[in-house]
């Protein structure tokens, strides 16, 4: 086997290397939604007047698309108003 010397060079290198790729996959990705509201599981249980149980069916039939953050559920206000509208 023989070993490789890396030097800070190379380190540099590498470095550079991958924040370029780091800024390429960022602004290549979908432009995030200005207006998105987030709202807490509380608040969308208040607005479509549903249990813990109920929201959690609509998370895994996918009816509702959150974000876990911090161990807590996130949802987009517009789908919640959007399903509650589509519920009437």
């Amino acid at each position: 086997m023989s070993a490789e010397v890396i030097t800070k060079e190379d380190l540099q290198i590498f470095r550079i290397q991958l924040l370029d790729d780091i800024k390429r996959m960022l602004s290549s990705s979908q432009p995030k939604e200005e207006n998105s509201e987030w709202i807490k599981s509380k608040e969308a249980r208040r607005i479509l007047k549903a249990s813990p149980g109920t929201l959690q069916n609509l998370r895994i039939s996918g009816q509702l698309n959150p974000v876990k953050i911090s161990g807590s559920w996130r949802y987009k206000l517009d789908e919640v108003n959007a399903l509650f509208h589509k519920g009437k």
